[in-house]
């Protein structure tokens, strides 16, 4: 023992009652009334422990039947967050803090003298004033943490402050796939404030891994580590620059850190186009619109002449992980195209998103609007790259190809179309060996699609 005095902190409980709602979770508080240490203050329905005898569980059955007059049965109570808290005042204590989600009864004021107001309140959204211990306890559970420190200083309010946030989450001994590092959390909190909830949004295939992020003061945000340098350079290079000309269409940067290969961005709406199935007519109005915002980004900089020749330098290695998977006289026309390639005229060179494809595109049925994400394959390169794998969505659907063309303003050139087929030839080979070393049946299939869709384009 190094410390002078022993601790002999009191143990409180502290019930998170939640209900399910249209508007989502809400919340179970009750506002602090009469002589009552914070009174005017919101706070969970809470208690001590009435002695040695009593357990934490018991405590908190007892405690919510005296204040609430619910009866909360033992099995119904589980463990969320446990908050080590000190006062303004100096005086600590460790509060155990329950979700509980089954009871009986209807919750109500049983101790007027100090409680004078009870309600259901939106989780993400409480109201003002609160304790501040009460609610470090709550985005504590929010953030998803089995342990917090809540040490205010002298001179802090008893109430809730976000300039006096005192709330440190203690990490859990396993890895946590809902969050990422140490480093990158708090790198993100530096940029908008502290996290209270994180959610994995990672595609299953992809290297980079991403996260939605929910603040303590509301706000969503975006936050990616990129699988290598390259990608991360990309796509910061994309959003610092000719990103921004698309408006809302697109997220803003918030921050960067090179070294962690991480960024934050802000949140757009829509859901992803992958998988979504809409009316014909409604498809339409979608491919017109993403034809309009494909033109957009091949606008968002001027055009640069470019005297280069088309990717065939992984060709052989591709090849060499796809021939298993490929289909009687594939391999032939693969090797036909890949030689009409050095023959084309070079294209304009133009800013592309470079993963131009459903997954990546955002629809808001309400507005009507769309949006675009991922930036990390952007780069310098022939305006038709952008159409390579959004051409599968619109297969076998001239109506929908005919929509993006309208949007996009004008129809492809034949030199444009040439090197649309050739290109879409080496990504096909791509696929099929990354989908075939991965495990990914969908990404071969899809590859094989391809080469079966361009055969049959290029018989007489």
């Amino acid at each position: 023992m190094t410390g002078a005095q022993r601790h002999t902190e009191p143990l409180d409980v502290h019930l998170i009652a939640i209900r399910d709602s249209e508007a989502g979770p809400q919340v179970l508080l009750s506002r602090r009334a009469g002589t009552v240490y914070a009174a005017g203050c919101w706070h969970l329905p809470s208690g001590h422990l009435d002695g040695p005898a009593e357990d934490v569980v018991a405590a908190l059955v007892r405690e919510t039947w005296e204040e609430t007059g619910v009866r909360v049965d033992p099995v119904d109570v589980l463990a969320a967050v446990t908050v080590h808290h000190r006062s303004p005042g100096g005086g600590a204590r460790v509060g155990f803090f329950f979700e509980v989600r089954n009871w009986q009864g209807t919750p109500h004021v049983r101790e007027p003298d100090v409680c004078d107001a009870m309600g259901w309140f939106p989780l993400d959204a409480q109201p003002e004033p609160m304790v501040a211990y009460c609610r470090a306890g709550l985005d504590a559970y929010r953030a998803g943490a089995r342990m917090a420190v809540h040490f205010q200083e002298p001179g802090d309010p008893i109430a809730y402050d976000p300039a006096a946030d005192r709330l440190v989450l203690v990490p859990g001994s396993g890895t946590d796939d809902a969050a990422p590092e140490g480093a990158v959390r708090a790198f993100t909190e530096r940029a908008v404030g502290r996290i209270t909830r994180w959610t994995d949004a990672s595609w299953a295939r992809e290297a980079s891994r991403v996260w939605q992020a929910r603040g303590a003061e509301g706000g969503t945000w975006f936050v990616k580590v990129h699988q290598n340098d390259r990608f991360h350079q990309r796509e910061v290079t994309a959003l610092r620059t000719w990103v921004p000309r698309l408006g809302t269409a697109a997220p803003r940067l918030v921050a960067a850190d090179a070294s962690l290969r991480a960024v934050v961005l802000t949140a757009v709406g829509g859901r992803s186009l992958h998988g979504a199935v809409h009316p014909p007519e409604q498809q339409r109005r979608i491919f017109y619109q993403i034809g309009r915002l494909a033109a957009a980004i091949h606008h968002s900089a001027p055009a640069r002449p470019d005297t280069g020749t088309l990717p065939l330098g992984k060709l052989e290695r591709h090849l060499s992980g796809a021939r298993a998977h490929l289909a009687p006289g594939d391999e032939g026309f693969i090797r036909v195209m890949a030689e009409k390639a050095t023959s084309l005229p070079a294209l304009e060179k133009r800013p592309t998103h470079g993963d131009f494809q459903p997954r990546n595109l955002r629809w808001d049925d309400a507005t009507g609007t769309l949006y675009v994400i991922d930036f990390e394959r952007s780069e310098e390169g022939a305006a038709v790259r952008d159409f390579v794998r959004l051409s599968d969505a619109w297969s076998g659907r001239p109506d929908l190809f005919d929509a993006v063309m309208d949007g996009y303003g004008r129809p492809l050139a034949p030199a444009e179309e040439e090197h649309l087929a050739i290109l879409s030839v080496l990504d096909a080979v791509s696929g099929i060996s990354y989908g075939a070393a991965n495990g990914d049946p969908e990404v071969v299939e899809r590859g094989r699609r391809t080469l079966a869709r361009l055969r049959t384009a290029e018989r007489p």
